[in-house]
């Protein structure tokens, strides 16, 4: 099958998978979770398999090209900690619903400073999906891995899940970065790392985006290699492509990080600027352009007017800053997949990274790369890059190569079809229901299950405002109120907020 052309069928009797996509943050706007959907989504369909999308809040962006969407409603009780406003947890028109066993235990288990929001999806994605079993061949998670899944899996649905590496490689460095006990214990409160690895060794397979994803899931997770399927990430290359008519800065140079993130290496990057020549400066894309953390450290290593925080950015204003720069530097400790990196490649700019995680997969042979936390060595490795158009452009045309063979959306979407097909042959297809495939497809896009009167109540009172809050709330170590553990890089990040996730 030649990548991202329809398919004359799927497993036996020639018809399309029926696919059922869960993600318990959907919108793109959120982080990569959401865009992942969005993208995989529209891709199976392209390859003419039949996919409904069941989404947590914000609601996922159109997807008319499927044959269903259904908003999964939630509180979002983890978030409203961050309100100063308690009456925000009360539902106005039923308050003792609160009492409710599952609205319950989201309230207390978030209040304690569990994240609760994967599980508590996973329970009522369940529900949805236990009532139309008959209608899926596969079932495909996007990173919840909540206890619902095994409820799904019981029903005789095959299960997969999208992992880009497991929870516990957060958690180490939220370890690391805490100041004291209390934070310490919010961080291991916070982080669902036991229920997540119990599920993943439960599922049919793990799709993950790179060896060193797979490597991990083995190890901290304890899924068996056999099951851990990498498939890679894809990249919108219509968006991501190089602009003859850009012009370069030859002394920009570009990151795309979270500062507050240990992970993302950005002190690094601070510190080996003040290492460069005094013309070289530093762009980072990421929140809070006046207070950001990686303006702090530049303000003690005296380089403080070379860097620039831009906040917030469009994809197409993303894209026009990795137009103009000379080079892209990711300087992470670790890299689940490296998107940044992909992005910058993808428009023809060269990159130097660190070689943690999944970077050295993507660079190795094509760009420099150095060990983590080296900023010396970080520094002479972009130095010797703005020294030489002649090996910038090399860099440059390797990479965009590399990211055409691997990162295509087509290609990684018959990657993932390929997983759904070798998982059915190895647990046989789900009995179908007494309607036809298009006849059941039709039945869930007229009557798909309609939510009660107060889940559409409380939707229809969520403002822009509140989505955006909800996104990402600020980081619980800066809140008043400490007992929340630190963020996850799991937890999708509304653009607002995290761009550079």
């Amino acid at each position: 099958m030649s990548a991202g052309r329809p398919l004359d069928g799927g497993e036996p009797g020639g018809r399309p998978l029926r696919i059922a996509l869960l993600c318990y943050r959907g919108n793109m706007r959120c982080g990569g979770q959401g865009v992942y959907l969005w993208h995989l989504a529209r891709e199976l369909c392209a390859q003419g398999h039949e996919v409904e999308v069941f989404a947590g809040p914000p609601a996922p962006d159109p997807m008319p090209f499927c044959a269903a969407t259904h908003a999964v409603w939630s509180d979002e009780f983890w978030s409203k900690w961050f309100s100063r406003d308690r009456a925000v947890f009360v539902p106005r028109d039923r308050p003792w619903s609160l009492l409710s066993p599952l609205r319950f235990y989201e309230l207390g288990a978030s209040w304690i400073g569990f994240f609760e929001e994967p599980f508590v999806f996973s329970v009522r994605a369940f529900r949805r999906l236990a009532a139309r079993r008959g209608d899926f061949d596969v079932v495909h998670d996007v990173q919840s891995l909540g206890w619902g899944l095994l409820g799904v899996r019981a029903l005789g649905l095959p299960v997969v899940s999208t992992v880009h590496h497991p929870l516990s490689v957060d958690r180490r460095a939220a370890l690391r970065r805490d100041r004291g006990l209390r934070h310490a214990v919010g961080t291991l409160e916070f982080h669902p790392v036991t229920m997540q690895a119990q599920v993943a060794r439960r599922l049919d397979a793990i799709l993950t985006s790179s060896g060193v994803g797979a490597t991990l899931l083995e190890r901290d997770f304890g899924v068996p290699r056999d099951r851990v399927r990498v498939v890679g990430n894809g990249l919108d290359l219509s968006a991501f492509a190089p602009d003859p008519a850009a012009r370069r800065d030859p002394a920009a140079l570009l990151c795309v990080a979270r500062a507050g993130d240990p992970n993302k290496g950005v002190g690094t990057l601070i510190d080996a600027l003040a290492r460069l020549p005094a013309g070289v400066r530093l762009t980072l894309v990421d929140e809070d352009p006046s207070g950001n953390p990686a303006l702090a450290r530049a303000r003690r290593m005296g380089v403080a007017e070379r860097v620039r925080v831009t906040g917030a950015l469009s994809r197409d204003a993303l894209v026009a800053h990795y137009r103009s720069a000379a080079v892209v530097v990711v300087p992470s400790r670790f890299e689940g997949f490296g998107l940044p990196a992909v992005e910058a490649l993808a428009c023809g700019t060269p990159v130097v990274a660190c070689g943690g995680g999944a970077l050295r997969e993507i660079l190795e042979g094509v760009g420099p790369l150095v060990p983590p936390d080296r900023p010396e060595a970080l520094a002479e490795a972009i130095a010797r890059l703005l020294d030489d158009e002649a090996e910038r452009e090399r860099v440059a045309t390797a990479g965009r190569a590399r990211v055409l063979e691997r990162f295509a959306w087509p290609e990684v979407g018959a990657r993932t079809a390929e997983v759904y097909r070798d998982v059915l042959r190895e647990r046989g297809r789900p009995e179908r229901t007494s309607t036809s495939a298009s006849e059941g497809t039709l039945r869930a896009t007229r009557s798909r299950p309609t939510k009660g009167p107060r889940a559409a109540r409380d939707e229809s009172r969520v403002s822009t405002q509140r989505q955006a809050r909800d996104c990402q709330p600020p980081h619980p170590h800066a809140s008043e109120t400490p007992r929340m553990a630190s963020m996850s890089s799991q937890r999708p990040a509304c653009s607002r907020r995290r761009p550079g996730s």
